[in-house]
């Protein structure tokens, strides 16, 4: 079982180190795709978060021939029809900052009365004949009407989470995992693993 070798489809070695954190006690080996010779480009396809994280999932797996895990995440907003949704992160163009993002966020928010959000983050994983698993965490909250915070990335500063009267950027990287989108759906692959390990070997 040592053996089984699981492709993060991601460039990323913090995120990669993430998830060697998250999974560590079982008997895995994460890589990042930097860690293949192979140049892979993966296009983000889909409508939804779940979607595009299968797909490139699939794709990752498919290309490299062993298991592979993506994850996609983003903020659907109630007053916006639910962008920047799968978009969140070039909300404002491709190769936008942060800034940038919740820049156009509070522009488009001007004046809305109802700003009501969720925080989604999809996480699949994918076996080389195409069968894949995802799990999916949700988070509610409000946009606030201005930056509030300097800790977290991308929207923290404007989301607002009620149970604990602070926006995730004003929260430490551990309090905001345990209530984020992303925390919950990396609990709920961390709790299945033995399953997915047996899953993955069959």
């Amino acid at each position: 079982m040592s053996g089984i070798v699981l492709a993060i489809a991601t460039h990323n070695e913090g995120k990669k180190r993430e998830y060697q954190l998250l999974l560590k006690e079982f008997p895995i080996r994460i890589k990042a795709l930097s860690d293949f010779q192979k140049a892979l480009n993966l296009e983000e396809e889909g409508t939804t978060f779940e979607e595009v994280a299968k797909n490139k999932a699939r794709t990752a797996s498919r290309l490299l021939n062993i298991p592979a895990l993506a994850d996609d995440s983003g903020l659907m907003v109630e007053a916006l029809g639910g962008a920047p949704g799968i978009r969140s992160a070039r909300y404002a163009g491709t190769g936008a900052t942060d800034h940038q993002n919740n820049l156009k966020l509070l522009t488009a928010m001007a004046g809305k009365a109802q700003r009501n959000a969720t925080f989604v983050c999809a996480i699949a994983i994918a076996k080389p004949t195409g069968q894949v698993v995802s799990y999916t965490g949700r988070c509610s909250g409000i946009i606030t009407q201005k930056p509030i915070g300097t800790e977290g990335f991308g929207y923290d500063p404007l989301f607002y989470y009620p149970p604990l009267g602070r926006t995730f950027a004003q929260l430490s990287p551990n309090k905001k995992n345990k209530v984020s989108h992303r925390g919950q759906a990396m609990g709920k692959l961390a709790d299945d693993f033995e399953r997915i390990l047996l899953w993955l070997q069959s």
